[in-house]
C-alpha cells in the first residue's frame, strides 16, 4: 500500500512539473536582459509565440480533463487550473502584448499585437472560462475536497472559481454555452476596435499664436506649427488640460472641449451601441435581468439597487456644495467670460474660470507653482517617502533594448534586499502611444517564484530646451495613483496567481491607488517633494497651506464627475428601452451638474474608454467606491504619520499582501480595526 502511495506521490510531483514548463520561461526573468527580452522586437515574432504557446497551454488544459478521478487533488486540478488560467508564458505574453499595444511606436507591430491579443483571449474564452470539461473536473474534484487539508485561500479558490463559472453559464445547456462563446468573443472584437478608434483619431486643433494669449511662452514654443505659422494644438492631456486651464481665449477653449470631447465620434457611437446589445443579449441569456445585474453581481456591492444609492447619497451631498461654490464664481467672472442666457456656466469655461478665481482670491499662480515640481525631483522623493512607510527599496536605472529610449527601469527591493519586482516608466506623450494614464501588470508574483513586474504609463509635459518636465497637482496624483497600483501588485505576493497583485475585487482595486494618490495633498508632502527647479528653494509654507485649500476648493467637482459618469455606466447597461448613447448621455446630463450648461456637441461617450472595459463597464462607480475605503484608510495612516513605518507594515501585511486572496471587506477590518464607514470620506471632500 505505501509503494502504491509513494508511486501516486512520484506521478503527481512530476504531472506537477510538466505543468510549470510552460511558467519556466517568465520564472527565469532574474534580470534586466530578461524582462526586456519578454517585450517582442517584430511582428513575425509575436505570431510564432502566439501559436506557440497557446499550443503549450491547450497542452496543460488537456492533461487536467484527462486526469483519472483517483489521482485528483487540489495540486493536479486546481493549482494547475490557476496556473494555466493566470500565470504561464501565454498569459504573460497576452500582458506584454497589452503594453505593445499601449506604447510601441511601430505601427505594423501594435496592429499584429491586437490581432494576437483577440486570439489569445478567444482561446481563454473557449478553452478556460467557457470549457465545460474543466468545470466538470473542477466540480467533481470539488464534491471530494474534504479529504483533503487545504488552506483557507485553496478554499476561497475553489469556492470564487465554481461561483464563477457557474456565473459564466457553465451549468446551461450546449446550445446557449455555445452562444455565449461567440458573444464574448463578439465583445472582444468591439472592446478592441472602441479602443483602436480612440488611438487613431489624429485630431487637431489649429490656432494662430495670438488666440494662445495667456500660455507660457516655453509652452507655445514647444508646440509643432506648420507651415503658416500657425500652432497644432494635440488632444493630449497635457495640452487640451493647459490650454482649458489658462487659455484667455474662449473661442481656442471651445475648439479644444468640442475636439477633445469628439474623439473617436462617429465611429464609436455604433460600436459602444452594439456592446450595449450584446452585453444584454449575454446577461438575459446567464439569467440575469440586465447585464449591470450580472456585472455587479460577483462585486462587493452585489446589487444595482446599492450602488444606485450610494451614489444618490454622494450626489445629494456634493450638489449643495457645488451650487454655493457657482454663487461664489458666477459674481466672480474673469474678464471676457460671460454666462448663457439661462444663467449657466459655458462647459468650455468652467476650468478657466476656477483657475482664475483660484489665482486671484488664493493669490496663487499655478503656473509658478509647477515651477516647484519638476518630474525626475518628484519622483525620487516619491521613492523616498515610499521606502520609508512600506519599508522597500527602489533602484532606477536605464534598460536597453526597448521600444523608446526614455522608457526608465524601477527595480523594487524588500527590506531584505530581496528583488521583489521591476517598474517600467513611461512617463511622456508621443507620437501613437496611449493617451491617459495606467498600470499594468506584466508578470505576477507569486509564491516561490522569482519578482514579477508592472507597467506605468503616463503622459507628462515633456522637457522643453529652457525647462524640465515640471508637474502639476494633477500630474502628481496621476504619478501617485499608478505607482499605487504598480506596489499592490508587486507587493500581492500569493501561493495561486489568480489572486496576485490587484487581482481583488473589481470594485476594491482602485482602493490602494487612490490612498496613495492623496499623498500628494498633504502639507508634509509637499513639502517634502517640493524643489523648485532653478532655485532650488523649497516651496513656502504659505504656498502649501493654499494649494491644500484649492484642492479642497475643487473637491466637490471630483465627487460630481465620477458621480456622472458612474450613473452614465450603469445607465448603458441597464434595461434600456432607449438604446442611442447619444440620447441616454444627454438625459443624465441634464440631471446632473445643472449649474453647467450643456453642449450638443459634446459627444463624450465614443471616448470613454472605460465603457468597453471588462474590468469597469458598468463599474465606473468602484472608482467613489473604492475612494470611502482609500480615504478610511489614509485617515487611519494620518493618526500614526507617514514616516511612520509600523502603520507601514501592517498596510502591507492586512491589505496589500493579500491580494485578492481574502474577501476585501475582511481586509479592511483587519487593518482598521472596525468595518469602515463614510466619515473621513464627507469630512475630506467638506460633504458634511
Amino acid at each position: 500500500m505505501k509503494r502504491v502511495l509513494y508511486k501516486k506521490r512520484i506521478l503527481l510531483v512530476i504531472f506537477s512539473l510538466l505543468l510549470c514548463v510552460s511558467c519556466v520561461r517568465a520564472m527565469r526573468m532574474q534580470s534586466q536582459a530578461d524582462l526586456a527580452n519578454l517585450f517582442p522586437k517584430s511582428s513575425d515574432e509575436i505570431t510564432a509565440k502566439t501559436k506557440q504557446y497557446i499550443y503549450e497551454a491547450q497542452e496543460k488544459i488537456d492533461k487536467i480533463i484527462a486526469i483519472k478521478p483517483q489521482n485528483r487533488s487540489f495540486e493536479t486540478v486546481a493549482l494547475a487550473l490557476d496556473r494555466v488560467s493566470s500565470f504561464n508564458d501565454l498569459t504573460i505574453f497576452l500582458n506584454v502584448l497589452r503594453v505593445v499595444e499601449l506604447v510601441n511606436p511601430d505601427t505594423q507591430v501594435r496592429e499584429v499585437a491586437q490581432d494576437n491579443i483577440l486570439n489569445i483571449e478567444n482561446f481563454f474564452i473557449e478553452q478556460v472560462s467557457n470549457n465545460k470539461r474543466l468545470y466538470e473536473v473542477l466540480f467533481a474534484y470539488n464534491q471530494v475536497v474534504q479529504r483533503e487539508n487545504l488552506s483557507e485561500q485553496q478554499k476561497y479558490f475553489l469556492q470564487e472559481t465554481i461561483k464563477n463559472y457557474q456565473r459564466l453559464g457553465l451549468g446551461l445547456p450546449e446550445k446557449k454555452l455555445e452562444k455565449i462563446k461567440i458573444l464574448q468573443k463578439e465583445l472582444g472584437l468591439l472592446q478592441q476596435q472602441y479602443g483602436a478608434n480612440i488611438a487613431i483619431d489624429k485630431t487637431k486643433v489649429i490656432v494662430k499664436p495670438k488666440y494662445l494669449a495667456g500660455m507660457d511662452r516655453d509652452f507655445i514654443g514647444a508646440l509643432e506649427k506648420n507651415g503658416e505659422g500657425d500652432c497644432i494644438l494635440g488632444l493630449d492631456y497635457p495640452t487640451y488640460f493647459a490650454i482649458m486651464d489658462s487659455c484667455e481665449i474662449e473661442e481656442t477653449r471651445k475648439k479644444m472641449y468640442i475636439a477633445f470631447n469628439n474623439r473617436a465620434y462617429p465611429e464609436n457611437k455604433a460600436v459602444l451601441q452594439e456592446i450595449m446589445e450584446k452585453r444584454d443579449e449575454l446577461a438575459k441569456i446567464l439569467g440575469f435581468e440586465s447585464y449591470v445585474h450580472f456585472d455587479l453581481d460577483d462585486q462587493m456591492a452585489k446589487t444595482p439597487q446599492r450602488v444606485l444609492d450610494f451614489l444618490v447619497l454622494l450626489r445629494e451631498r456634493s450638489e449643495k456644495k457645488a451650487q454655493k461654490e457657482f454663487k461664489l464664481l458666477s459674481s466672480n467672472l474673469p474678464a471676457g467670460v460671460t454666462l448663457t442666457q439661462d444663467n449657466k456656466i459655458k462647459p468650455w469655461d468652467e476650468a478657466y474660470i476656477k483657475k482664475c478665481y483660484k489665482k486671484k482670491y488664493f493669490n496663487i499662480d499655478q503656473q509658478k507653482i509647477v515651477e516647484y515640481f519638476p518630474t525626475k525631483h518628484v519622483i525620487s522623493k516619491m521613492f523616498e517617502l515610499c521606502e520609508q512607510f512600506f519599508g522597500v527599496r527602489f533602484n532606477v536605472t536605464q534598460v536597453k533594448d526597448l521600444w523608446h529610449e526614455d522608457v526608465i527601469l524601477v527595480e523594487l527591493y524588500s527590506g531584505e534586499n530581496i528583488l521583489i519586482g521591476y517598474i517600467l516608466l513611461d512617463l511622456y506623450p508621443r507620437k501613437n502611444k496611449f493617451t491617459h494614464a495606467c498600470s499594468e501588470p506584466i508578470v505576477p508574483v507569486v509564491t516561490g517564484y522569482g519578482p514579477g513586474a508592472n507597467i506605468i504609463v503616463t503622459n507628462f509635459a515633456k522637457p522643453t530646451q529652457n525647462k524640465p518636465s515640471l508637474m502639476s497637482l494633477f500630474d502628481m496624483k496621476v504619478l501617485f495613483h499608478e505607482l499605487g497600483h504598480a506596489l499592490h501588485a508587486l507587493l500581492g505576493r500569493t501561493d495561486l496567481a489568480t489572486f496576485a497583485g490587484f487581482n481583488v475585487k473589481d470594485d476594491f482595486v482602485e482602493a490602494p491607488s487612490q490612498m496613495l494618490d492623496e499623498w500628494p495633498t498633504q502639507k508634509e508632502i509637499l513639502k517634502k517633494i517640493s524643489c523648485h527647479y532653478k532655485t532650488k528653494e523649497v516651496l513656502s509654507d504659505e504656498d502649501i497651506e493654499k494649494i491644500v485649500k484649492l484642492d479642497s476648493f475643487a473637491a466637490d467637482l471630483y465627487v460630481q464627475e465620477r458621480c456622472f459618469k458612474s450613473f452614465l455606466s450603469l445607465q448603458y447597461f441597464s434595461k434600456n428601452q432607449d438604446t442611442d448613447p447619444k440620447k441616454i448621455y444627454d438625459d443624465i446630463r441634464s440631471t446632473m451638474r445643472s449649474h453647467i450648461a450643456m453642449c450638443e456637441q459634446n459627444n463624450m461617450y465614443a471616448s470613454f474608454i472605460h465603457l468597453p472595459l471588462p474590468m469597469y463597464a458598468a463599474k465606473y462607480y468602484c472608482y467613489l467606491w473604492a475612494k470611502v475605503f482609500s480615504i478610511d484608510i489614509l485617515y487611519e495612516i494620518k493618526k500614526h504619520g507617514f514616516a511612520n513605518a509600523e502603520i507601514g507594515k501592517k498596510y502591507v501585511q492586512e491589505v496589500l499582501s493579500k491580494g485578492g486572496s481574502v474577501d476585501p471587506g475582511i481586509l479592511l477590518k483587519n487593518f482598521l480595526g472596525r468595518a469602515t464607514n463614510y466619515d473621513a470620506f464627507f469630512d475630506r471632500y467638506g460633504l458634511i
